[in-house]
């Protein structure tokens, strides 16, 4: 079982940047995609970006693609998502999980370990 411990997040204000970071330990890290998602009150969990263990593939949902970056620390296994521009509809609790055989990124039941979540609330 991979442990993953997210940090970041917070009250921030529409139009900065958001800086999220999963570190994951346990089993080995080698072959995962570990990926970020997030749920607002009220909506269903929604896919945000992935990406695979050493940084090949990256994915990102059409809501954040193009303010977004999401990036490996591969020897700390350890994967950072920035998000440019925020939004109020950006507010959410951003949970990283990770997964061994993923097929589509952006369906959350293809993850096998999830973490606690981090809340992030942008002010408008």
């Amino acid at each position: 079982q991979v442990r993953l411990l997210e940090s970041g997040g917070g009250l921030l204000q529409a139009g900065g940047s958001l800086r999220l970071s999963c570190k994951a330990s346990g089993e080995p890290f080698y072959g995962r995609i570990m990926a970020w998602f997030r749920q607002a009150p009220g909506k269903e969990r929604e896919f945000v970006a992935a990406i695979s263990r050493r940084g090949v593939n990256i994915y990102y949902a059409d809501s954040v693609k193009g303010r977004s970056t999401i990036t490996t620390r591969y020897p700390e296994n350890t994967i950072d998502l920035q998000i440019n521009s925020l939004k109020p509809e950006d507010t959410a609790v951003y949970t990283c999980a990770s997964g061994q055989i993923v097929v589509d990124p952006a369906i959350p039941s293809e993850y096998d370990d999830w973490g606690q979540g981090t809340r992030v609330t942008v002010s408008s």
